[in-house]
Protein backbone atom coordinates (compact mmCIF):
# COMPACT_ATOMS: atom_id res chain seq x y z
CA UNK A 1 0.00 0.00 0.00
CA UNK A 2 1.24 3.51 -0.87
CA UNK A 3 2.23 5.85 1.92
CA UNK A 4 0.33 8.60 0.05
CA UNK A 5 -3.32 7.73 -0.58
CA UNK A 6 -4.59 8.72 -4.03
CA UNK A 7 -6.99 11.69 -3.83
CA UNK A 8 -10.42 11.26 -5.35
CA UNK A 9 -11.25 12.61 -8.79
CA UNK A 10 -13.63 15.08 -7.14
CA UNK A 11 -10.75 16.44 -5.04
CA UNK A 12 -8.56 16.75 -8.15
CA UNK A 13 -11.31 18.45 -10.15
CA UNK A 14 -12.01 20.86 -7.29
CA UNK A 15 -8.38 22.04 -7.31
CA UNK A 16 -8.40 22.38 -11.10
CA UNK A 17 -11.67 24.32 -10.91
CA UNK A 18 -10.29 26.82 -8.39
CA UNK A 19 -7.19 27.42 -10.50
CA UNK A 20 -9.28 27.62 -13.66
CA UNK A 21 -11.50 30.34 -12.25
CA UNK A 22 -8.46 32.41 -11.26
CA UNK A 23 -6.75 31.85 -14.63
CA UNK A 24 -9.88 32.80 -16.53
CA UNK A 25 -10.24 36.03 -14.56
CA UNK A 26 -6.56 36.86 -15.14
CA UNK A 27 -6.88 36.21 -18.88
CA UNK A 28 -10.05 38.30 -19.07
CA UNK A 29 -8.20 41.16 -17.33
CA UNK A 30 -5.29 40.92 -19.79
CA UNK A 31 -7.68 40.94 -22.76
CA UNK A 32 -9.43 44.00 -21.30
CA UNK A 33 -6.09 45.80 -20.88
CA UNK A 34 -4.85 44.83 -24.35
CA UNK A 35 -7.87 44.06 -26.56
CA UNK A 36 -7.34 42.61 -30.02
CA UNK A 37 -7.69 45.27 -32.70
CA UNK A 38 -8.44 44.60 -36.34
CA UNK A 39 -5.24 44.23 -38.33
CA UNK A 40 -2.93 44.61 -35.32
CA UNK A 41 -0.77 42.29 -33.25
CA UNK A 42 -2.99 40.57 -30.61
CA UNK A 43 -1.00 41.80 -27.60
CA UNK A 44 -3.24 40.40 -24.85
CA UNK A 45 -3.31 36.85 -26.18
CA UNK A 46 0.39 36.95 -27.02
CA UNK A 47 1.31 38.08 -23.49
CA UNK A 48 -0.87 35.55 -21.66
CA UNK A 49 0.45 32.69 -23.77
CA UNK A 50 4.11 33.67 -23.29
CA UNK A 51 3.76 34.36 -19.57
CA UNK A 52 1.75 31.14 -19.17
CA UNK A 53 4.44 29.11 -20.96
CA UNK A 54 7.14 30.53 -18.68
CA UNK A 55 5.11 29.97 -15.51
CA UNK A 56 4.15 26.43 -16.49
CA UNK A 57 7.75 25.53 -17.38
CA UNK A 58 9.02 26.93 -14.07
CA UNK A 59 6.20 25.42 -12.03
CA UNK A 60 6.48 21.88 -13.38
CA UNK A 61 10.28 21.83 -13.25
CA UNK A 62 10.29 23.21 -9.72
CA UNK A 63 7.74 20.70 -8.52
CA UNK A 64 9.38 17.66 -10.10
CA UNK A 65 12.72 18.62 -8.54
CA UNK A 66 11.15 18.85 -5.09
CA UNK A 67 9.76 15.33 -5.04
CA UNK A 68 6.89 13.07 -6.05
CA UNK A 69 3.57 14.40 -7.30
CA UNK A 70 1.68 13.87 -4.04
CA UNK A 71 0.12 15.92 -1.28
CA UNK A 72 0.68 19.68 -1.42
CA UNK A 73 2.84 19.45 -4.54
CA UNK A 74 0.06 17.66 -6.40
CA UNK A 75 -2.58 20.13 -5.24
CA UNK A 76 -0.37 23.06 -6.23
CA UNK A 77 0.26 21.52 -9.66
CA UNK A 78 -3.47 21.03 -10.17
CA UNK A 79 -4.36 24.57 -9.03
CA UNK A 80 -1.51 26.50 -10.63
CA UNK A 81 -0.57 24.30 -13.60
CA UNK A 82 -3.63 22.51 -14.89
CA UNK A 83 -6.18 25.01 -13.58
CA UNK A 84 -4.62 28.48 -13.66
CA UNK A 85 -2.20 28.10 -16.58
CA UNK A 86 -4.67 25.97 -18.52
CA UNK A 87 -7.34 28.67 -18.28
CA UNK A 88 -4.94 31.62 -18.50
CA UNK A 89 -3.32 30.54 -21.76
CA UNK A 90 -5.49 30.30 -24.82
CA UNK A 91 -4.97 28.30 -27.96
CA UNK A 92 -8.52 29.00 -29.14
CA UNK A 93 -8.11 32.80 -29.13
CA UNK A 94 -4.65 32.41 -30.69
CA UNK A 95 -6.14 30.35 -33.54
CA UNK A 96 -9.09 32.69 -34.00
CA UNK A 97 -6.85 35.76 -34.13
CA UNK A 98 -4.62 34.14 -36.76
CA UNK A 99 -7.71 33.33 -38.83
CA UNK A 100 -9.16 36.83 -38.47
CA UNK A 101 -5.87 38.47 -39.39
CA UNK A 102 -5.63 36.30 -42.50
CA UNK A 103 -9.26 36.88 -43.53
CA UNK A 104 -8.79 40.60 -42.93
CA UNK A 105 -6.01 40.74 -45.51
CA UNK A 106 -3.16 40.70 -43.00
CA UNK A 107 -1.73 37.34 -44.04
CA UNK A 108 1.90 38.18 -43.33
CA UNK A 109 1.04 39.51 -39.88
CA UNK A 110 -0.92 36.30 -39.20
CA UNK A 111 2.04 34.15 -40.26
CA UNK A 112 4.56 36.19 -38.26
CA UNK A 113 2.25 36.21 -35.22
CA UNK A 114 1.86 32.43 -35.38
CA UNK A 115 5.59 31.77 -35.78
CA UNK A 116 6.73 34.28 -33.18
CA UNK A 117 4.13 33.04 -30.68
CA UNK A 118 5.25 29.41 -31.00
CA UNK A 119 8.99 30.17 -30.99
CA UNK A 120 8.83 32.66 -28.12
CA UNK A 121 6.43 30.37 -26.22
CA UNK A 122 8.84 27.44 -26.41
CA UNK A 123 11.72 29.73 -25.42
CA UNK A 124 9.69 31.08 -22.48
CA UNK A 125 8.94 27.55 -21.26
CA UNK A 126 12.65 26.68 -21.55
CA UNK A 127 13.59 29.82 -19.61
CA UNK A 128 11.03 28.91 -16.95
CA UNK A 129 12.62 25.46 -16.63
CA UNK A 130 16.10 26.98 -16.36
CA UNK A 131 14.91 29.51 -13.77
CA UNK A 132 13.31 26.76 -11.67
CA UNK A 133 16.47 24.63 -11.79
CA UNK A 134 18.54 27.55 -10.54
CA UNK A 135 16.01 28.45 -7.86
CA UNK A 136 15.87 24.87 -6.55
CA UNK A 137 19.70 24.70 -6.43
CA UNK A 138 19.80 27.95 -4.43
CA UNK A 139 17.09 26.84 -1.99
Amino acid sequence: MSEHPRPSRVDDLSWVFVGGVLGTVARWAAEELWPARDGQWPVGTFLVNIVGAFVLGALLEGLVRRGPDVGRRRRFRLVAGTGFCGAFTTYSAFSLEISLLGKGGHVWLAVVYALVSVIVGVAAAALGIIAARRAVRLA
